[in-house]
This record gives structure tokens, sequence and C-alpha cells, in this order.
């Protein structure tokens, strides 16, 4: 029931260089973190703010600018992690989550411990917070979206305007095309899309304009 105390909200916070959005999607009572890519402190600040108890880090995938805050996030709320099968390793291997390829100069090795729990492609409830995790792979072979009652987020799989990079290890043109086709466009139209980067957009709106699709 909108408004109801059911009622899931969700907030954007831009961290680190490359201004990753990383996502806390609440309920009256728990918290999800999205993606926590740097600035574990300035998260940790709004956490206190909206005052709830967050109860788990989703990673929708794990390149480097997504996963940087993650340790600090976790051993601060003491709160597992999910991340997809396929790039469980990729978490403590510097090289696959990007960070150890001396690109960006501010950017340390990052190594990430093994995650509590690897999704499934089906439905999840934590902290009385409902979703479904869907295969989104093509910016990267293990990237999954969470679908909620209203709203997607979708890691870098789509962005306003554009989809994500597919020249990076294990990415893939026709696949990333294939799963937003499939597991995105399939949505409904009104939905609300939270990207990994910039502005947040809607299925309706992507399907109409965004260049990749017309």
């Amino acid at each position: 029931t909108l408004g109801g105390p059911e009622m899931i909200q969700i907030e954007q916070i831009r961290t680190g260089v490359i201004q990753e959005n990383c996502y806390l999607v609440y309920n009256e009572e728990a918290l999800l973190i999205i993606d926590p890519g740097a600035e574990g402190a300035k998260l940790i600040q709004e956490i206190t703010r909206l005052g709830k108890k967050p109860a788990a880090i989703l990673l929708t995938h794990t390149h480097y600018d997504h996963i940087g805050a993650v340790e600090e996030l976790r051993h601060h709320y003491q709160i597992p992690v999910y991340v997809s099968p396929l790039e469980q390793a990729w978490l403590s291997n510097p090289i696959l989550n990007l960070s150890g390829l001396g690109r960006h100069d501010d950017i340390a090795n990052i190594i990430v411990q093994p995650a509590e729990h690897e999704f499934k492609l089906t439905d999840y409830e934590i902290g009385g917070m409902k979703f479904s995790v869907v295969p989104t792979p093509g910016h990267s072979i293990g990237s999954v979206s969470f679908v909620f009652d209203d709203f997607v987020v979708v890691g870098d799989a789509l962005f306003k305007g554009s989809i994500g990079r597919t020249d990076l290890h294990t990415g893939d043109m026709q696949q990333l095309l294939h799963s937003i086709m499939t597991y995105l466009f399939t949505l409904p139209e009104e939905f609300p899309v939270y990207p990994g980067h910039g502005d947040a957009t809607t299925i309706q709106h992507e399907k109409a304009t965004n260049p990749f699709f017309n």
C-alpha cells in the first residue's frame, strides 16, 4: 500500500572519483546497501541520518568502483554481502575487479573478502523488502539487476541514454543488448531505473529514446 508502513524508499549517493551511485533502499525498519563504491564514512553518516538498521550489502557486479567501501561497511555493521557466483572470485582479485590495472593513481588495489552469499536468480526478502535478482550480463559476466515492487536497480547495464561499456573483461555487446531487452524492457513502462552512474531514468524513456535501441 502506497504510503503504508511497507513502502520502500531509495536514496542515491554518489561516491568516489568515478562518481558511482551507491543506493540505500529502506523501509520502516531495515536498509539495504547496494554497490557501496567508495567513501564509507560518507555512507555511514547518511545511514545514521536515516536511522535504519542495515541488513545486507547487495552487489550488482564487482568492478572496483562498486565495491571500494564493502569491507568498511561490512565490518562496521556486521552484515553479509551478496554477489553473483560468477564474480565471487573477482572481489579478491584486483586484476579482475579492475582496481589493479593502474588506470587511476588514486585507486589502490581493492581486495574484498569473499561474499557470504552467492545470488540465485530468484526472489529474495531481506529486512522485510522483497526483490527479484535477474541476470543482466554484458557489461560483466556476473552483472545482475534488482527488481523491486516499483523500481529497478541496474548497476552498469543500462544508463540514461546509454548502456554499459562492453570493452572490459567478459564484456559482450550482444549479450548486454539481449539482457536489457529480455529482463529490463519487459518491466512496466513507468518503472524508475536506477543506474550505477548518472541520473535515474524510466523504462519507457529508454525504450523510446535510447540510441542503442532506436
